[in-house]
């Protein structure tokens, strides 16, 4: 990220030059690693709390406003948009779009000293008529892609209909699984209503983020796991220990969230997040007054 750009785009919201002379000084604060302070003319400090804000900004300009102009005046078809930080999902209705987007996008990063990470960009077939194109060609099932924590899977309901479902990333459940591992081990002595209450508080947080609509039996395996964990756990605190499965099963259900979906289906939510859905869209506004409606 070009430092010279960003104040550029800072420049553009920004008339109090006190305040654009406080971020300079953020970037140019340097990052400590091994006792040695390095300073570089691009990019911002990782984990600076200004660090995150710095880069929606700077791909706002470089970025955001540039795939809505290419939306409205390049693509040929639907263009859907899906962006969090530095991680974007585009959607295209036509290959053609998807392929010369990618071209284009390429150069528009290159114009601000960006790229595109070789291994993570992929152009893949995925949506609706995806397995059945990819069949008539012989090939095998849709490619599924891993975005913000979840693996997105071309699948069916079971009356048949398309449905995209969301799992949990396998490499990201086993990353906590082996994280409340290592956290039982240090607290293996501790009595069993502590432990419990912690292990719920990790379930619970784990399970507020992952608790999606068609990741049902995903949870439900990270729940086995968590449990033979913290079995295997009190059964090394003495060859005697009786934690039985039977006896598992009455702590788990006394100490830990049972996997619930708490998240609503992206149809409910579009429906609630856009008023063109509700019953009275499209109808003249409704004026109050004194003596009642007009």
């Amino acid at each position: 990220m070009s430092q010279e750009w960003l104040v550029r785009f800072l420049e553009h919201r920004i008339g109090d030059r006190r305040i654009i002379r406080l971020i300079q000084k953020w970037l140019k604060a340097g990052v400590l690693e091994d006792g040695v302070v390095t300073v570089s003319d691009r990019g911002t400090g990782q984990g600076s709390v200004i660090s995150p804000l710095l880069a929606n900004i700077y791909l706002h300009y470089a970025y955001d406003l540039w795939v809505e102009r290419w939306r409205q005046r390049e693509a040929t078809g639907d263009m859907i948009i899906v962006r969090y930080a530095d991680d974007f999902i585009i959607g295209f209705q036509h290959e053609t779009d998807a392929q010369r987007f990618l071209d284009e996008m390429r150069k528009r990063l290159g114009e601000f000293a960006l790229s595109l990470h070789p291994e993570k960009t992929r152009l893949i077939e995925f949506g609706r008529f995806a397995a059945e194109r990819r069949k008539r060609r012989g090939l095998g099932k849709p490619e599924t892609f891993n975005f913000l924590g979840f693996t997105f899977i071309c699948g069916k309901t079971r009356s048949g209909k398309f449905q995209i479902k969301r799992k949990t990333r396998g490499d990201r459940m086993r990353a906590k699984l082996r994280e409340i591992k290592q956290a039982l081990r240090r607290c293996m002595h501790r009595p069993i209503p502590e432990q419990g209450k912690w292990l719920g508080r990790v379930v619970r947080g784990y399970f507020n983020y992952h608790a999606v609509p068609t990741n049902g039996q995903t949870m439900v395996v990270f729940r086995h796991h968590v449990t033979d964990l913290w079995r295997r756990t009190l059964r090394r605190r003495s060859q005697k220990d009786g934690s039985t499965w039977t006896r598992m099963t009455q702590l788990v259900d006394d100490w830990l969230p049972k996997p619930l979906i708490l998240h609503p289906w992206p149809s409910d939510r579009f429906a609630v997040t856009h008023p063109r859905w509700k019953p009275y869209a499209g109808k003249p506004p409704v004026r109050l007054c004194a003596g009642g409606a007009q």
